[in-house]
């Protein structure tokens, strides 16, 4: 086939010269085949470097697919807290002030202590040198953050100045300070259960600065729009001035009469504004290390208790609202009342027939309890709802009680409760209901906000008759005058009260050595303004020989307050009716 196409034959014949030529060492001579072996080396060197762009494409390829592999794997992780709290900056808050313009609360710059536990050589000597400046860190807590590999954990909140000078004079790796708002109460202890407190993030978790987080704050923090030159102070209605003189006298009141606790609140009866409230034991809130101590109670607000004798102003009032007793009625109480395995008692009985003035002034638990017989049970609870001492209060404190009352009234509950046994209410809830005798017989709400008298009255509820409140005022000025309300007058003040010492209940039954006392006062009488309820809590006899009953410690401490503040509520002295008549006779 060959020899029958020559040109192919020649064409193979020159294609094994090459390869012969190799086989038996002969070198093809000059411009033999030359240009053939030529290309063909050009062919393998192009061939190898293309192979290396390729290769190398692919390891960039590589290293890229797997970069974004582990982060579209870290996206659908749950991020890590156990390296400590994340870094953020504190939200601002308002500034809380008195009804005079005067701080109570406001916000300053403080230093924390951060680490990043990443960057921490040596822990033990970090810890070290740490404690030289704040002995009381927690070695093992520590050791444990700056182990963890984090990227940042909290060390310290809140440092002072000084702290954080000598922290950064140590130089320590991977340690760093964030500036945050922390809350500073100029006043301290003195309005503490009123402003409450914040938490270390600045949150309000108490009081006035709770109440505040729940009127949009807490919105306007987590949108970022709480922006401290745009946030308006929060104007409380207490006055400062009043609050000091008030917590003053009910902590000298309880180191006098050695009592486990005291307290007192001034309350405005036109307008429902608390000027003033306080409650010992209290704490300090720029250094609240007890206010979570069981004895450290807003006692005011937050606190229950029998009222004793106080309560006969309710149970006098609804008798004479009824219209079924008058201020001529008159009540036997010669004889104790027995009912069923109880026995009634008058404290410091007459053994006789008494008016309705006689009763009040008397405190008569005999009498109050034939008023409470005259109107009945349904009536007597339907009045103790109708003025609010029942029922949950409602004001912006967070920390109110609600008040217990038994589950089914009998005859025996309404005795019992018409002298202030049986039922528990608040001390400010109390002092409200007094205010709605003296005011004309409106019931207002108490606020811790500023408000005008035009603002109260739209929201007040009218709960006894005009009559009945004239009547009221009548025999609170009477018991100051001839009953047991002498030691709360004030010269120039006209003052009037009524007492109330009620025996505490201890392990089941009335223990006839622990007392809980309280005197509600009104003042000035002609025209009342003011309220001032005072109570202390198992006071014991100032001197040997000497009673422990209201009349001697709460109304001491009211007539104190009174004597201290009036001048500073605007009510100027009269001393006109010093040296007359100042009660009139009802016939």
């Amino acid at each position: 086939m060959i020899a029958r196409f020559p040109l192919m034959a020649r064409l193979a014949t020159m294609a094994r010269l090459p390869l012969i030529g190799r086989l038996i060492g002969r070198r093809p001579k000059s411009g033999e085949d030359g240009s053939i072996v030529v290309e063909g080396a050009r062919k393998a060197t192009g061939g190898k470097g293309q192979a290396r762009v390729v290769m190398t494409m692919a390891v960039f390829f590589g290293i890229y697919a797997a970069i974004a592999g582990r982060l579209v794997y870290l996206g659908f992780q749950n991020p890590d807290l156990s390296g400590g709290p994340q870094s953020r900056v504190t939200a601002s808050r308002p500034d809380i002030v008195d009804r005079n313009g005067e701080v109570l609360a406001t916000d300053i710059k403080t230093a924390s202590l951060f680490a990043e536990p990443r960057r921490i050589v040596d822990a033990d000597e970090a810890i070290e040198k740490l404690s030289t400046v704040l002995p009381e860190i927690d070695y093992e807590q520590t050791y444990r953050k700056l182990k963890s590999g984090a990227g940042f954990v909290w060390l310290q909140r809140q440092l002072t100045p000084k702290q954080q000078a000598d922290i950064m004079q140590l130089g320590i790796p991977g340690f760093g300070f964030r500036t945050e708002k922390r809350r500073f109460y100029p006043s301290g202890e003195t309005s503490s259960y009123i402003v409450g407190l914040t938490n270390i993030d600045n949150q309000g978790i108490s009081g006035m600065e709770k109440y505040i987080d729940t009127q949009g704050l807490t919105d306007l923090q987590a949108s970022g729009l709480a922006v401290a030159r745009d946030l308006k102070p929060v104007q409380l209605s207490i006055d400062l001035r009043v609050q000091n003189v008030v917590r003053d006298e009910i902590f000298a009141g309880m180191e006098r009469y050695r009592a486990i606790a005291a307290g007192a609140v001034v309350l405005n009866v036109k307008t429902g504004e608390v000027l003033a409230m306080a409650s010992v034991p209290d704490f300090d809130p720029n250094n609240p290390y007890n206010a979570q101590d069981k004895d450290r109670l807003n006692r005011m607000s937050a606190g229950l208790y029998e009222m004793g004798s106080t309560f006969k102003s309710f149970t006098t009032a609804m008798a004479l609202d009824s219209g079924k007793v008058t201020m001529n009625s008159r009540f036997d109480a010669s004889r104790p009342i027995r009912i069923g395995n109880q026995t009634i008692n008058d404290f410091h009985g007459k053994g006789r027939v008494l008016s309705v003035p006689e009763v009040f002034i008397y405190s008569s638990n005999i009498g109050s309890a034939k008023e409470a017989e005259a109107v009945g049970i349904d009536g007597h609870r339907e009045f103790l709802y109708r003025l609010g001492i029942l029922e949950k209060m409602q004001t912006e404190l967070p920390e109110v009680a609600r008040p217990t009352e038994p589950k089914v009234w009998k005859q025996v509950n309404s005795i019992t409760i018409a002298f202030g046994h049986g039922v528990s209410t608040t001390p400010l809830q109390t002092a409200v209901g007094c205010a709605a005798l003296m005011n004309g017989g409106y019931l207002i709400e108490p606020t811790f906000l500023t408000r005008t008298q035009e603002q109260a009255m739209s929201v007040a509820k009218k709960v006894v008759s005009d009559k009945t409140s004239e009547s009221m005022r009548y025999l609170y000025a009477l018991n100051a005058e001839k009953g047991s309300g002498r030691n709360a007058r004030v010269p120039g003040y006209r003052v009037g009260g009524k007492t109330g010492t009620a025996e505490k209940v201890v392990n089941g039954r009335y223990s006839k050595d622990k007392n809980f006392n309280a005197f509600v006062a009104a003042f000035p009488m002609d025209d009342p303004q003011y309220i001032v309820l005072t109570i202390a809590d198992e006071p014991k006899p100032e001197k040997p020989g000497m009673g422990a009953t209201a009349a001697s410690n709460a109304g001491v401490m009211a007539a104190n307050i009174i004597r201290r503040s009036a001048s500073m509520l605007g009510v100027k002295p009269d001393f006109s009716h010093e040296n007359g008549a100042t009660l009139v006779s009802y016939q």
